[in-house]
């Protein structure tokens, strides 16, 4: 969705409750750090990918935490999945993909795909077949910051930030400083 669509959308919406503030979404990445590192036994085989436009955000964010605990830090990618949503000709007229950087492989690697909120999970469907490119992973795991429910697919979340139980009319806008210029999880209404 264009930018302009984007803003027109969401000021439309009338919110009705902040879910995470700015410190409660920073303590929640730290647990989500916690979890994956013990799961894992450290970073050695992880590679973080964010999946656009807020996940790189938090991939980002992740690693530093993780770097903050372990010493070291995993490597951390972006990925683009516009041309693999199975709802390209209703998301926008004209999808323009993302500069990504520089290739990178995630042969016999951990992969942890980070994204903002999981609903349908046709989002994660969309990058696992973004990802086939980049290499065969050892093993792929999601991680989100909010997870809403409302499944379309049979896709689970490994790592979940917060459950939060919403209506079909209700949207979830997570805003994060790097992107939004703010910090915070609002539960907006149509």
């Amino acid at each position: 969705m264009p930018a302009e669509l984007a803003f027109n959308a969401a000021s439309q919406l009338r919110e009705k409750s902040q879910l995470m503030s700015a410190t409660e979404i920073d303590r929640t990445l730290l647990r989500l750090t916690h979890e994956i590192l013990e799961r894992h036994n450290g970073i050695e085989s992880l590679v973080l990918v964010g999946v656009c436009r807020r996940g790189p955000a938090l991939a980002e964010r992740l690693a530093r935490k993780m770097h903050a605990i372990e010493k070291a830090r995993p490597p951390v990618h972006q990925l683009d999945i516009t041309f693999y949503r199975d709802d390209l000709s209703t998301a926008d007229l004209r999808p323009v993909a993302r500069e990504g950087p520089s290739a990178y492989s995630v042969e016999s690697r951990d992969v942890i795909l980070v994204d903002d909120v999981l609903y349908t999970g046709r989002t994660a469907r969309a990058a696992l077949d973004a990802l086939l490119p980049h290499g065969r992973p050892r093993r792929v795991e999601l991680c989100v910051l909010i997870d809403r429910g409302h499944r379309e697919l049979p896709i689970q979340a490994n790592y979940v930030g917060r459950t939060v139980t919403t209506t079909d009319q209700e949207v979830i806008e997570v805003r994060l400083q790097e992107v939004d210029g703010e910090e915070k999880v609002i539960l907006r209404e149509r």
